[in-house]
């Protein structure tokens, strides 16, 4: 409750300025009042309007600082000029707002404009000793006054320097607050982002290479339905199976895109444990591959892993598609201590092979190789044939 008022207070400062100078008010009235059995006195009202004049501007000195001191010291001044000066409880009282205006000035404007409202409260007091109404008693007599006042216009001035230097800072570190929320909030969507885009590759990948091993099955089958029955019901399984693995890859990677949670736990990324099952099923589509391995993966980071899968995968479907009936593949595999050696070759079709303008795999593969500090290059190689080499540094990786 005492929280949600100082909130309202602090969004509504012209009403709390009024709220605390309503006091105030009620006080230079009764003492009006109290003059003469309860009867005020001409004098005794103008002393009260002239308390109105120095006192009402303050209820608008936040939004206009400047002006309020202007008024307020003109009016001192008028009070001055008219010797008016202290012996009159409202004027005492009102008096002590030319200081409200002048720390309202350090705390809301800059230095330059604070210094020089301190300059003119401070000219104000040494007027104060030279009034019409009372006489110069010599420095012995008045020092004590003039220090005393000129401390408390020095205390005023630096309490506003210090309100406002405070504020100021405050200021800075809400507005880092919110600069920082905004960054991070700019940085979850760029990983969102960065993740919906290797989602976008890995569906890719899934697709393009089971798409290519179901088409090539299927012209299998097509081919010897009538001559070699067994075989076409054989490619027709085949057909199936993949079909039923791309589903199951396709909707796992695809749930990740979904608006709400999901509740089932997703399948691990594949990684050089799952390359032999990519290889059978190239075998099983009609391509041949011969495997070579040197070394070992063991204790190989599960993303460089994953890219080592995608490139073995991205290739042998680019055999797939372009290196012809008759095409045999060869996979390399060497597992060092530093770098990680990764060569697929056809000897299919190679630079006659007819590009379809329609793949993104090789670009999705470089960024993946890119992406660990690594080389690829893919092309037709010298005769006929097509290959793909990739080198991926194994330090850094885990």
């Amino acid at each position: 409750m005492i929280k949600a008022l100082a909130t309202w207070l602090r969004e509504h400062r012209e009403i709390a300025d009024l709220l605390l100078l309503t006091p105030f008010g009620f006080l230079c009235l009764a003492d009006v009042l109290s003059r003469a059995g309860g009867y005020a006195t001409p004098v005794d009202l103008g002393f009260l309007g002239l308390g109105v004049v120095l006192v009402v501007p303050l209820v608008w000195r936040r939004r206009w600082p400047l002006l309020v001191f202007t008024v307020i010291a003109l009016a001192c001044f008028a009070q001055w000029s008219a010797g008016l000066l202290l012996g009159h409880n409202v004027i005492m009282l009102a008096n002590l707002s030319v200081l409200i205006a002048m720390y309202t000035v350090a705390a809301e404007t800059n230095l330059r404009w604070g210094l020089a409202a301190a300059a003119v409260c401070a000219f104000g007091a040494a007027l104060a000793f030279y009034g019409f109404d009372r006489q110069w008693n010599g420095w012995a007599a008045e020092r004590s006054n003039m220090i005393a006042l000129a401390l408390l216009v020095g205390v005023v001035w630096s309490l506003g320097i210090y309100s406002g230097t405070r504020r100021a800072y405050l200021q800075s570190l809400e507005e880092r607050a919110r600069r920082l929320e905004r960054e991070r909030d700019n940085q979850v969507q760029i990983a969102m982002a960065a993740e919906r885009a290797r989602i976008a590759r890995e569906l890719h990948d899934v697709v393009a290479h089971n798409v290519s091993v179901m088409v090539v099955q299927a012209d299998g089958g097509a081919f010897m339905v009538d001559s070699d029955p067994p075989r076409a019901r054989q490619a027709l399984e085949a057909i199936s199976e993949t079909g039923r693995t791309a589903l199951k890859e396709m909707r796992l990677l695809l749930g990740v895109l979904r608006d709400g949670d999901a509740k089932g736990p997703y399948a691990p990324q594949p990684g050089v444990d799952q390359i032999n099952d990519l290889i059978e099923q190239t075998r099983a589509a009609g391509l041949p591959v011969v495997v070579t391995v040197e070394g070992s993966p063991q204790g190989l980071a599960t993303g460089l892993q994953l890219t080592v899968y995608r490139i073995v995968q991205e290739a042998l479907t680019n055999a797939l598609k372009h290196a012809g009936p008759a095409a045999t593949a060869t996979i390399f595999l060497g597992y060092g201590d530093d770098r990680i050696r990764v060569r697929v070759a056809d000897d299919g079709r190679g630079a006659a092979a007819a590009d379809d303008g329609m793949g993104h795999g090789l670009a999705g593969m470089r960024e993946r190789v890119a992406m660990y500090g690594g080389t690829v290059t893919a092309g037709p190689v010298p005769g006929d044939g097509f290959e793909v080499a990739a080198e991926l540094p194994v330090r850094g990786a885990k």
